[in-house]
């Protein structure tokens, strides 16, 4: 599997993440966790952060600590797969996580509390309300129907002359309740008509 080098010389992603061991069963389900919500993706056990190889000394280690995040601190339980590369003779651990059907799947904090994650670029950040939704309704087959209201008009005659928009600004525009707003955003997204972006610090929308 030559290709394990030219994964990790595109770095952490969308669908790839770094790391050197496994210490935190609860750190580990959110990068789980956030890869199910997304499009899948591999963690690379045995990789540190910058690409350099340090290897896995105990491999069934790593897999017994993973499995128990994915089953215990992953709710959907996850079920990750496992392949074992040697790369310049260390074992990588690949943890292959897919796409899950059952979104939105949520990871349990120290707190004790259960939170939905997506993943942004190389990080797992937190799913907004409007996300989840969105996770919520992404495997349902029903198909949104859309009846452009006058509020669904206001929200694409605005987008035509300004980049984005957040949902304050939205509620603002249509004077309804944040829900409201949501609930438009949601359909909206759910038919292909905007975009969400969501960094740490913001959430906003786009037409697409």
């Amino acid at each position: 599997m030559a290709s394990i080098k030219s994964l990790i010389l595109q770095g952490e992603g969308v669908t790839l993440d770094f790391k050197k061991t496994i210490t935190n069963t609860g750190k580990i389900a959110k990068s789980l966790v956030a890869f199910a919500n997304n499009k899948g993706g591999k963690l690379l056990v045995g990789v540190a952060d910058d690409g350099t190889i340090k290897g896995v000394k105990s491999e069934e280690e790593e897999k017994y600590m993973i499995l128990t995040s994915a089953h215990q601190f992953c709710k959907p339980a996850i079920e990750p797969y496992f392949e074992e590369v040697y790369v310049d003779d260390k074992l990588v651990l690949v943890v292959n996580i897919p796409e899950s059907d059952t979104k939105p799947h949520y990871a349990l904090d120290d707190q004790k509390k259960w939170w939905a994650y997506i993943r942004i670029d190389d990080k797992s950040v937190l799913a907004s309300k409007i996300i989840v939704e969105v996770l919520k309704n992404d495997y349902k087959d029903k198909g949104v129907l859309i009846s452009y209201s006058d509020n669904e008009k206001k929200l694409l005659e605005y987008l035509d002359s300004n980049e984005r928009i957040t949902l304050k600004e939205l509620s603002k525009l249509l004077r309804c309740s944040y829900r409201k707003a949501q609930k438009i955003l949601v359909n909206l997204i759910l038919t292909n008509v905007i975009k969400a972006y969501t960094s740490e610090k913001e959430e906003y929308f786009v037409a697409v």
